[in-house]
């Protein structure tokens, strides 16, 4: 089946739910046809097929009994990027091939929709993520940020321990994968105690992000969508003190409350967003006890259906407002 001319393309995988569903029937209701593409179903049940002469370039994707062309696409979400789900009977050089080539293929789709409006542009997205660049650039717009070291230097560890007065966490500083299971001390921002610093000698194989623990009244996460902001509130108190990250599991429905940023913080929350040109954005901040908004971090395809399902927040709807808008949004530079 050929879908229409106005086709708003949403990338994501085949376990996503909610957040994918609302904006593709956002979009739906504004009379625009949505195309699910989940990347982990290419190439087994996906068909994808590049035309290059010297009158045209597009490429033509098929999936799920829907045929599209670029030439229909007028915006992209860029929702999620998964790895190829592939036959575990493939020897490892063999799966290693198919997985490059499927990526060297998607990259080429990907660059054929340059034209199409992005939510948001990939290599906007990875410029963000840089979680140092983030702390630079938040620290530039003015935003209050914790005390940071990233080493792979134990003893420098273990004296920043001290400047913190004990108070420190850790993180990592990029995403790990997906199919890593939840049980690692790294994979979410951890508290570290003394003794975790005795063995800290394993730090020369990876580097890794400490950080001073800031006192909590609120965890907040904040929601940016091209200008408009979104924002949910966690009570520090409402769960054990060892969840210093929220994000793992046991955060109960009905935990998240509204929040009203003041007016500097969002006019610094825009400047920020506009030094790296998105248009969406997951940001953590920390409320403490004597009122102060402290900058943690900011996630370019991060997280918010929790809001949208607990707090009612048309969020799904200003990304399906934002695809549907015909202007670019430039790109500052910091």
């Amino acid at each position: 089946m050929h879908l229409s001319r106005d086709v708003v393309l949403l990338i994501t995988h085949s376990a996503d739910f909610f957040t994918i569903d609302r904006v593709a029937e956002a979009l739906s209701k504004k009379g625009v046809q949505p195309f699910r593409l989940d990347t982990d179903k290419f190439p087994l049940q996906v068909q994808l097929t590049a035309h290059f002469d010297k009158y045209k370039n597009y490429h033509t994707i098929e999936y799920n009994n829907q045929s599209i062309s670029t030439e229909q696409v007028q915006a992209v979400w860029m929702r999620r990027i998964w790895e190829p789900e592939l036959s575990k009977e493939l020897v490892p050089k063999f799966r290693e091939a198919c997985i490059r080539e499927s990526k060297a293929t998607l990259d080429s789709f990907w660059d054929s929709l340059k034209e199409a409006r992005w939510i948001d542009d990939l290599q906007r997205i990875n410029y963000a993520s840089n979680k140092l660049r983030q702390l630079r650039i938040a620290s530039e717009v003015g935003f209050v940020i914790p005390q940071t070291l990233i080493t792979n230097k134990a003893q420098a560890a273990r004296e920043f321990f001290v400047q913190v007065n004990g108070k420190m966490v850790s993180k990592l500083l990029t995403t790990l994968s997906h199919s890593m299971e939840p049980t690692s001390f790294f994979l979410y921002t951890s508290t570290v105690k003394e003794e975790d610093l005795q063995d800290a000698d394993s730090l020369r194989y990876c580097p890794m992000v400490f950080q001073e623990q800031i006192p909590k009244q609120q965890e907040l996460r904040v929601v940016y969508v091209n200008g408009n902001v979104f924002v949910g509130a966690l009570n520090a108190d409402m769960y054990a003190e060892a969840k210093v990250d929220w994000r793992k599991p046991g955060v109960e429905v009905g935990a998240w409350q509204h929040h009203q940023l003041p007016d500097e913080v969002v006019r610094r929350l825009q400047a920020f967003m506009g030094k790296f040109g998105l248009s969406f954005g997951s940001l953590d901040f920390i409320l403490t006890p004597s009122g102060e908004y402290v900058f943690l971090e900011v996630n370019p395809v991060g997280e918010w259906g929790m809001l949208e399902k607990d707090l009612y927040l048309p969020i799904s709807s200003a990304i399906a407002n934002t695809l549907l808008q015909t202007d670019k949004i430039p790109i500052s530079q910091d």
